[in-house]
């Protein structure tokens, strides 16, 4: 699985979400942008993503992925 491939994937399936993928071949570093998922709780905001992702994780074309969450307020003031 490509890195465009799990953008497009979370953006459609977790509307309000800008995704930024790093990685390649079957590992990949998340970053969630998303003032709804940043309200979560990190458990909930994990079983959000996961719950799209489980297939591919299940017949080994993501083997791990690593997370991290962002209000658009906290994004845009990264430096």
């Amino acid at each position: 699985m490509q890195a465009v491939e799990v953008k497009s994937l979370l953006e459609a399936k977790l509307p309000g979400t800008q995704v930024e993928v790093e990685g390649e071949g079957c590992n990949f570093q998340l970053n969630l942008i998303s003032d709804e998922l940043a309200g979560l709780s990190p458990v909930k905001r994990q079983q959000q993503v996961y719950a799209h992702l489980n297939a591919w994780i299940a017949d080994g074309s993501i083997h791990a992925v690593t997370m991290k969450f962002f209000s658009r307020a906290d994004w845009a003031g990264r430096s």
